[in-house]
Protein backbone atom coordinates (compact mmCIF):
# COMPACT_ATOMS: atom_id res chain seq x y z
CA UNK A 1 0.00 0.00 0.00
CA UNK A 2 1.43 3.55 -0.74
CA UNK A 3 2.35 5.35 2.08
CA UNK A 4 3.54 2.56 3.93
CA UNK A 5 7.31 2.96 5.31
CA UNK A 6 9.67 -0.18 4.50
CA UNK A 7 9.23 -2.73 6.87
CA UNK A 8 12.95 -2.56 8.26
CA UNK A 9 12.66 0.88 9.42
CA UNK A 10 9.32 1.05 10.71
CA UNK A 11 11.44 -1.59 12.81
CA UNK A 12 13.66 0.62 13.73
CA UNK A 13 11.62 3.44 14.44
CA UNK A 14 9.66 0.58 17.07
CA UNK A 15 12.43 -0.30 18.46
CA UNK A 16 14.09 3.17 19.13
CA UNK A 17 10.84 4.20 20.56
CA UNK A 18 10.76 0.87 22.57
CA UNK A 19 13.97 1.92 24.10
CA UNK A 20 13.12 5.44 24.64
CA UNK A 21 10.53 4.64 26.66
CA UNK A 22 12.31 1.73 28.70
CA UNK A 23 14.98 4.47 29.36
CA UNK A 24 12.77 7.13 30.73
CA UNK A 25 11.23 4.51 33.21
CA UNK A 26 14.57 4.10 34.30
CA UNK A 27 15.70 7.22 34.53
CA UNK A 28 11.95 7.40 36.54
CA UNK A 29 12.25 5.23 38.79
CA UNK A 30 16.32 6.13 39.45
CA UNK A 31 14.59 9.16 40.78
CA UNK A 32 12.04 7.22 42.96
CA UNK A 33 14.83 5.22 44.77
CA UNK A 34 17.32 8.28 45.04
CA UNK A 35 14.50 9.47 47.90
CA UNK A 36 13.59 5.84 49.12
CA UNK A 37 15.77 6.08 52.47
CA UNK A 38 15.69 2.71 54.43
CA UNK A 39 17.09 1.99 57.80
CA UNK A 40 19.33 -1.03 57.03
CA UNK A 41 20.26 -3.29 60.29
CA UNK A 42 23.06 -5.55 60.52
CA UNK A 43 24.39 -7.86 63.02
CA UNK A 44 28.63 -7.82 63.65
CA UNK A 45 30.54 -9.88 66.00
CA UNK A 46 33.38 -8.34 67.38
CA UNK A 47 33.26 -7.79 70.90
CA UNK A 48 34.60 -9.89 73.61
CA UNK A 49 32.40 -13.21 74.55
CA UNK A 50 30.38 -11.92 77.24
CA UNK A 51 29.56 -8.68 76.48
CA UNK A 52 26.56 -6.74 76.02
CA UNK A 53 25.05 -5.73 72.47
CA UNK A 54 26.66 -1.48 71.32
CA UNK A 55 24.50 -0.53 68.77
CA UNK A 56 26.38 2.19 66.01
CA UNK A 57 24.13 4.22 64.21
CA UNK A 58 26.58 4.81 61.24
CA UNK A 59 25.46 7.51 58.55
CA UNK A 60 27.64 8.38 55.48
CA UNK A 61 27.73 10.63 52.20
CA UNK A 62 24.55 12.29 53.08
CA UNK A 63 25.63 14.99 50.70
CA UNK A 64 22.92 17.52 51.79
CA UNK A 65 21.29 20.50 49.45
CA UNK A 66 19.89 23.35 51.44
CA UNK A 67 16.23 22.38 49.35
CA UNK A 68 16.55 18.49 50.40
CA UNK A 69 13.87 19.00 53.25
CA UNK A 70 12.55 14.74 53.00
CA UNK A 71 16.32 13.85 53.26
CA UNK A 72 16.73 16.54 56.32
CA UNK A 73 13.23 15.71 58.29
CA UNK A 74 14.17 11.35 57.95
CA UNK A 75 17.81 12.06 59.29
CA UNK A 76 16.51 13.65 62.35
CA UNK A 77 13.67 10.71 62.73
CA UNK A 78 16.40 8.28 63.35
CA UNK A 79 16.68 9.55 67.08
CA UNK A 80 14.13 6.83 67.55
CA UNK A 81 16.35 3.67 67.06
CA UNK A 82 18.00 5.03 70.48
CA UNK A 83 21.96 4.60 69.25
CA UNK A 84 24.94 4.11 71.87
CA UNK A 85 27.29 5.73 69.38
CA UNK A 86 26.15 8.18 66.37
CA UNK A 87 29.21 7.90 63.40
CA UNK A 88 29.31 10.05 60.75
CA UNK A 89 31.85 9.35 58.22
CA UNK A 90 31.87 12.13 55.64
CA UNK A 91 30.32 13.68 52.28
CA UNK A 92 28.05 15.85 53.96
CA UNK A 93 27.87 18.61 52.23
CA UNK A 94 27.50 19.49 48.86
CA UNK A 95 26.80 23.33 49.39
CA UNK A 96 27.54 26.38 50.88
CA UNK A 97 24.69 26.52 52.33
CA UNK A 98 23.70 23.36 53.59
CA UNK A 99 25.39 23.66 57.07
CA UNK A 100 22.96 25.14 58.97
CA UNK A 101 20.12 23.15 57.57
CA UNK A 102 22.10 19.70 58.17
CA UNK A 103 23.07 20.46 61.92
CA UNK A 104 19.16 21.74 62.58
CA UNK A 105 18.21 17.96 60.92
CA UNK A 106 20.65 16.16 63.11
CA UNK A 107 19.85 18.10 66.21
CA UNK A 108 17.42 14.79 67.57
CA UNK A 109 20.62 12.45 67.53
CA UNK A 110 22.67 15.10 69.67
CA UNK A 111 21.36 13.61 72.73
CA UNK A 112 23.45 10.18 71.63
CA UNK A 113 27.60 10.37 71.84
CA UNK A 114 29.23 10.67 68.27
CA UNK A 115 32.14 10.84 65.89
CA UNK A 116 32.65 12.10 62.45
CA UNK A 117 35.44 12.35 60.03
CA UNK A 118 35.44 14.37 56.47
CA UNK A 119 35.10 13.15 53.00
CA UNK A 120 36.80 14.56 49.47
CA UNK A 121 33.42 16.38 48.92
CA UNK A 122 33.42 18.06 52.10
CA UNK A 123 36.29 20.09 50.88
CA UNK A 124 34.84 21.66 47.52
CA UNK A 125 31.35 21.71 45.94
CA UNK A 126 31.39 18.67 43.57
CA UNK A 127 31.84 19.29 40.15
CA UNK A 128 30.28 16.42 36.97
CA UNK A 129 32.57 13.96 35.77
CA UNK A 130 32.52 11.81 32.76
CA UNK A 131 31.05 8.61 33.79
CA UNK A 132 34.20 6.96 32.63
CA UNK A 133 36.22 7.97 35.83
CA UNK A 134 34.16 5.95 37.46
CA UNK A 135 33.38 2.64 35.70
CA UNK A 136 36.81 2.70 34.61
CA UNK A 137 38.63 4.03 37.23
CA UNK A 138 40.34 6.72 35.44
CA UNK A 139 42.45 9.23 37.81
CA UNK A 140 40.67 12.02 38.34
CA UNK A 141 41.97 15.55 38.43
CA UNK A 142 42.07 17.45 41.71
CA UNK A 143 38.83 18.81 42.59
CA UNK A 144 38.08 22.02 41.03
CA UNK A 145 34.54 23.47 42.55
CA UNK A 146 34.46 26.25 44.59
CA UNK A 147 35.93 25.53 48.47
CA UNK A 148 33.29 24.22 51.32
CA UNK A 149 34.15 25.47 54.83
CA UNK A 150 34.57 22.19 56.03
CA UNK A 151 36.61 23.37 59.30
CA UNK A 152 33.60 25.73 59.94
CA UNK A 153 31.15 23.16 59.73
CA UNK A 154 33.48 20.59 61.70
CA UNK A 155 33.93 23.26 64.24
CA UNK A 156 29.98 24.16 64.74
CA UNK A 157 29.03 20.98 64.65
CA UNK A 158 31.05 19.56 67.55
CA UNK A 159 29.92 23.08 69.42
CA UNK A 160 26.17 21.84 68.90
CA UNK A 161 26.47 18.17 69.48
CA UNK A 162 29.69 17.25 71.43
CA UNK A 163 30.18 14.96 68.51
CA UNK A 164 33.89 14.67 68.65
CA UNK A 165 35.90 15.16 65.22
CA UNK A 166 38.06 12.36 64.95
CA UNK A 167 40.13 13.70 62.09
CA UNK A 168 43.82 12.08 62.46
CA UNK A 169 42.59 11.48 66.29
CA UNK A 170 43.71 8.65 68.57
CA UNK A 171 41.51 8.62 71.56
CA UNK A 172 40.07 6.40 73.73
CA UNK A 173 36.26 7.24 74.08
CA UNK A 174 33.71 5.53 77.09
CA UNK A 175 30.74 5.06 74.93
CA UNK A 176 27.72 3.30 77.42
CA UNK A 177 30.39 2.18 79.82
CA UNK A 178 32.50 0.39 77.48
CA UNK A 179 36.00 1.47 76.30
CA UNK A 180 36.09 2.45 72.76
CA UNK A 181 39.96 3.08 70.81
CA UNK A 182 38.77 4.87 68.43
CA UNK A 183 40.83 6.15 65.67
CA UNK A 184 40.10 8.63 62.57
CA UNK A 185 41.97 9.84 59.31
CA UNK A 186 41.45 12.58 56.76
CA UNK A 187 39.94 11.76 53.46
CA UNK A 188 42.11 9.04 51.14
CA UNK A 189 40.50 10.11 48.13
CA UNK A 190 41.97 13.53 48.05
CA UNK A 191 45.26 11.58 49.87
CA UNK A 192 44.73 13.28 52.96
CA UNK A 193 44.95 9.85 54.88
CA UNK A 194 47.70 9.56 57.37
CA UNK A 195 46.88 6.67 58.88
CA UNK A 196 50.37 6.63 60.81
CA UNK A 197 49.33 9.27 63.09
CA UNK A 198 46.74 7.15 64.74
CA UNK A 199 48.72 4.15 64.71
CA UNK A 200 49.15 2.23 67.71
CA UNK A 201 48.92 -1.06 69.94
CA UNK A 202 45.50 -0.76 72.00
CA UNK A 203 45.45 -0.72 75.32
CA UNK A 204 44.36 -4.74 76.46
CA UNK A 205 41.71 -3.23 78.62
CA UNK A 206 39.44 -1.90 75.53
CA UNK A 207 36.18 -2.88 74.44
CA UNK A 208 36.45 -2.27 70.81
CA UNK A 209 39.32 -0.77 68.34
CA UNK A 210 36.83 1.26 65.63
CA UNK A 211 38.62 2.89 62.87
CA UNK A 212 36.72 5.38 60.58
CA UNK A 213 38.15 6.44 56.97
CA UNK A 214 35.52 8.00 54.57
CA UNK A 215 37.15 6.24 51.48
CA UNK A 216 38.08 2.63 51.98
CA UNK A 217 41.00 2.60 50.34
CA UNK A 218 43.14 -0.52 51.09
CA UNK A 219 46.16 0.83 52.10
CA UNK A 220 43.99 2.86 55.05
CA UNK A 221 42.11 -0.68 55.80
CA UNK A 222 45.56 -2.19 56.05
CA UNK A 223 47.30 -0.07 58.37
CA UNK A 224 44.14 -0.35 60.42
CA UNK A 225 44.11 -4.05 60.57
CA UNK A 226 47.69 -4.19 61.00
CA UNK A 227 47.47 -1.61 64.23
CA UNK A 228 44.75 -3.82 65.92
CA UNK A 229 41.87 -2.08 64.36
CA UNK A 230 38.38 -4.49 64.69
CA UNK A 231 35.96 -2.61 62.93
CA UNK A 232 36.44 0.29 60.05
CA UNK A 233 33.56 2.80 58.97
CA UNK A 234 33.63 4.15 55.63
CA UNK A 235 31.30 5.31 53.03
CA UNK A 236 32.42 6.95 49.78
CA UNK A 237 30.66 4.42 47.39
CA UNK A 238 27.46 4.82 47.64
CA UNK A 239 27.08 1.09 47.29
CA UNK A 240 27.70 1.76 43.62
CA UNK A 241 24.81 3.84 43.20
CA UNK A 242 23.67 1.77 39.99
CA UNK A 243 23.93 -1.69 40.70
CA UNK A 244 22.57 -4.70 38.05
CA UNK A 245 21.29 -7.85 39.23
CA UNK A 246 23.86 -10.72 38.79
CA UNK A 247 26.40 -8.16 38.27
CA UNK A 248 26.27 -5.99 41.94
CA UNK A 249 28.54 -2.59 41.23
CA UNK A 250 29.72 -1.69 38.21
CA UNK A 251 32.25 0.48 40.19
CA UNK A 252 33.72 1.49 44.03
CA UNK A 253 35.09 5.44 42.85
CA UNK A 254 38.45 4.37 44.89
CA UNK A 255 40.96 1.07 45.05
CA UNK A 256 38.34 -1.34 47.13
CA UNK A 257 37.34 -4.33 45.10
CA UNK A 258 33.15 -3.61 43.53
CA UNK A 259 32.18 -6.91 46.15
CA UNK A 260 32.74 -4.70 48.84
CA UNK A 261 30.79 -1.40 47.77
CA UNK A 262 28.33 -1.74 50.24
CA UNK A 263 27.52 -3.62 53.78
CA UNK A 264 29.85 -6.24 56.03
CA UNK A 265 32.96 -7.82 54.88
CA UNK A 266 36.07 -9.02 56.93
CA UNK A 267 39.84 -7.68 55.85
CA UNK A 268 42.60 -9.58 55.85
CA UNK A 269 46.36 -8.00 55.92
CA UNK A 270 50.10 -9.77 56.67
CA UNK A 271 52.23 -7.30 58.42
CA UNK A 272 55.99 -7.50 58.57
CA UNK A 273 55.51 -10.10 62.00
CA UNK A 274 53.90 -12.11 58.91
CA UNK A 275 50.83 -12.77 61.79
CA UNK A 276 47.64 -12.45 59.68
CA UNK A 277 45.35 -10.35 61.15
CA UNK A 278 41.87 -9.54 60.19
CA UNK A 279 38.96 -6.69 60.89
CA UNK A 280 35.50 -6.13 60.31
CA UNK A 281 34.24 -3.34 57.36
CA UNK A 282 31.58 -1.85 56.93
CA UNK A 283 30.95 0.32 54.01
CA UNK A 284 27.69 2.45 54.11
CA UNK A 285 25.45 2.80 50.63
CA UNK A 286 24.72 6.06 52.20
CA UNK A 287 21.82 8.39 52.04
CA UNK A 288 22.59 10.80 48.94
CA UNK A 289 24.28 11.12 45.53
CA UNK A 290 26.36 13.35 43.30
CA UNK A 291 24.02 16.28 42.28
CA UNK A 292 25.19 15.45 38.57
CA UNK A 293 24.16 11.85 38.87
CA UNK A 294 20.76 12.51 40.94
CA UNK A 295 19.74 8.50 40.32
CA UNK A 296 20.30 5.19 42.37
CA UNK A 297 19.11 2.03 40.64
CA UNK A 298 19.29 -1.20 42.66
CA UNK A 299 20.75 0.96 45.56
CA UNK A 300 18.52 2.83 48.24
CA UNK A 301 19.84 5.04 50.49
CA UNK A 302 20.76 4.23 53.75
CA UNK A 303 21.77 4.28 56.80
CA UNK A 304 22.73 1.56 59.10
CA UNK A 305 22.35 0.55 62.81
CA UNK A 306 24.91 -1.62 63.39
CA UNK A 307 24.40 -3.77 66.54
CA UNK A 308 27.68 -5.16 67.98
CA UNK A 309 27.69 -8.28 69.36
CA UNK A 310 30.09 -11.19 71.37
CA UNK A 311 32.15 -13.32 69.29
CA UNK A 312 31.11 -16.73 69.66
Amino acid sequence: MRGDMPGGRALALRAVAALGTAGAATVGYGLYERDSYTLTRREVPVLAPGSAPLRILHLSDLHVLPRQAGKLRWLGELARVMPDLVALTGDVLSHADASSPLRQALAPLYGFPGVFVPGNNDYYVPRPHSPHHYVLGANEAKPTGPALDWSGFAKDLATDSGWRDMTHVHEVLTIGGRRLDTRGVDDAKLRRDRADLVAGTPDSGVDLVLGLSHTPEPRVLDAFTASGVQLTLSGHTHGGQIRLPFVGALATNCGLDRRRARGLSRWHVAPETGTVRSSWLHVSAGLGTSPFAPIRFGCRPEATLLTLTAIR
